[in-house]
């Protein structure tokens, strides 16, 4: 299989949905519509959505029968996008190759674009019509999902630990000790900033398709390591990675990031995430389901750990 063209093609399915989704929400104040759509619009991989259909079609069903909770999980994260380009968290003028939303809209509209998609992701998630309704306890289940993997258990925190973690490597000398501080820490953010979102996308897939226990737990730990995965390449991209492709500027090194990259270096960095996607691969091998769909998340993870941008 063609694992870019099959992403490309899924993550068009998402960008078609989105403004339709989106022009459906109940009178939103123009302005703030506008800001939503534009930071929705932005483009990007999807990979997140697409990794929940992927999911889903391991227990037979289409990823079109669930695209409005794929959709929901892009808001979502497209909330995180623009809240972490705000100027009193990373201060990003770019993203995904175009101003970030608080340099067209203003921090404060910006900021209520975000919070408006991530309210709004459970409207979408919960009140949409979809092509085979996979009935409420599943929809609720899906809606705990993500809260819990968003929220301040989640994301939230790994965000905040994030910034905290600012400045670490410009603090004193950096002693075994302290090194292994930094390595403690960085597992924390990594965890929970990145991977419990890309968790949050196989989870909601398996629940909605009312998969076993077992398999559900196999894919939660799939997505864990593959979450670790992604953000281990993403440290690799910010020092080597073209920077017109990544449509970013780089701020970790500007704001004295603590990642992999920094605290060992590029070497140790990708080796450790070789080692992740080796282990998210064997997690995925416990999964009972349709060959096809577990070969194509195989994919998905092994262009994850090669991607370029």
């Amino acid at each position: 299989m063609d694992i870019e063209r099959y992403l490309k093609a899924r993550a068009s399915a998402v960008d078609r949905a989105l403004p339709v989704l989106l022009a459906r929400l109940k009178a939103p104040q123009p302005r703030l519509s506008e800001a939503m759509l534009y930071s929705l619009s932005a483009g990007g991989k999807r990979l997140r959505p697409v990794l929940m259909g992927a999911s889903y079609e391991i227990f037979g069903g289409k990823a079109a029968d669930i695209l409005p909770a794929a959709c929901a999980l892009e808001m979502v994260h497209t909330y995180s996008l623009v809240h972490d380009d705000l100027p009193a968290m990373d201060d990003d003028d770019l993203r995904r190759g175009r101003p970030s939303s608080h340099k067209v809209y203003g921090e404060a509209l910006a900021i209520l674009a975000g919070d408006a998609l991530l309210t709004d992701a459970f409207t979408v998630l919960l009140s949409s019509k979809y092509r085979r309704p996979p009935g409420a306890e599943a929809l609720l289940a899906a809606a705990a999902l993500l809260s819990r993997r968003a929220g301040a258990a989640g994301m939230v925190s790994g965000q905040a630990a994030d910034l905290e973690a600012e400045g670490f490597l410009k603090t004193g000398r950096l002693t075994a000790a302290r090194s292994r501080a930094g390595l403690k820490l960085l597992s924390y953010i990594q965890l929970h900033k990145t991977a419990d979102l890309i968790t949050a996308a196989v989870e909601m897939g398996a629940v909605l398709a009312g998969a076993p226990r077992e398999d559900f737990n196999a894919l939660s730990a799939f997505g864990r390591e593959l979450g670790l995965c992604f953000q281990l390449a993403d440290d690799i991209l910010d020092v080597e990675g073209d920077k017109r492709k990544l449509g970013k500027s780089g701020s970790d090194a500007r704001n004295h990031k603590l990642t992999y990259a920094s605290l060992l270096g590029v070497a140790e960095a990708r080796r450790r995430a070789g080692r992740l996607l080796r282990r998210a691969l064997s997690r995925l091998e416990k999964v009972k389901g349709a060959p096809a769909a577990k070969e194509t998340l195989a994919g998905l993870s092994r262009f994850v750990y090669g991607r370029e941008n």
